[in-house]
């Protein structure tokens, strides 16, 4: 094998690799949920009134019940790679907000789906103004993303502001 047939094999390996772990097969914003892919464990809880009680349910410690009288369920997937996506969806069973954080970014196409290009041009026309690196911070009429983090350790979300349900609020979706 000639180093240029194992260099292109090395990168695809690498590349798929990647891809694999950085890559959830999630429910798209907007859309109906979907299994979580091999090699993911997935926790779901439904319906709850805040994010706070889904963390405290899961680490056993007692939690006041919130003032929300939001019901969604949110489902909690964690990749190989550490990275854990948060899909909350509505009682309709419309994927409404999606966090994510650790040490892989998540592949926003795949998470924004139909929002993707709408979030990619205003995520270029941002950058375009303000070169650099940074937190990105995307507030559209019909869309939110906020995204930041470096290597190794990444975090963000992305909902939909008309599609909260009633009594939760943006910063509910964690």
């Amino acid at each position: 094998m000639s180093n240029k047939t194992m260099r292109a094999a090395f990168c695809a390996a690498l590349t798929c690799g990647v891809m694999g772990v950085a890559a959830p097969a999630l429910a798209a914003l907007g859309g109906t949920p979907t299994p979580p892919p091999a090699g993911a464990t997935s926790v779901s809880v439904s319906p709850v009134s805040s994010v706070s009680s889904v963390v405290h349910a899961a680490s056993g410690a007692a939690s006041a019940a919130s003032a929300s009288t939001a019901s969604y369920t949110v489902t909690q997937t964690t990749f190989g790679s550490g990275t854990i996506v948060r899909e909350y969806t509505s009682t309709a069973g419309t994927v409404f907000g999606i966090a994510w954080g650790g040490p892989a970014m998540p592949n926003l196409a795949v998470l924004l789906g139909n929002y993707f290009p709408q979030f990619d041009s205003a995520r270029n026309a941002l950058r375009a103004a303000h070169p650099g690196r940074g937190p990105l911070v995307i507030e559209l009429p019909g869309l939110v993303v906020r995204s930041g983090g470096h290597m190794g350790a990444f975090g963000g979300q992305a909902y939909l502001p008309s599609a909260l349900p009633v009594g939760l609020s943006a910063s509910d979706i964690q």
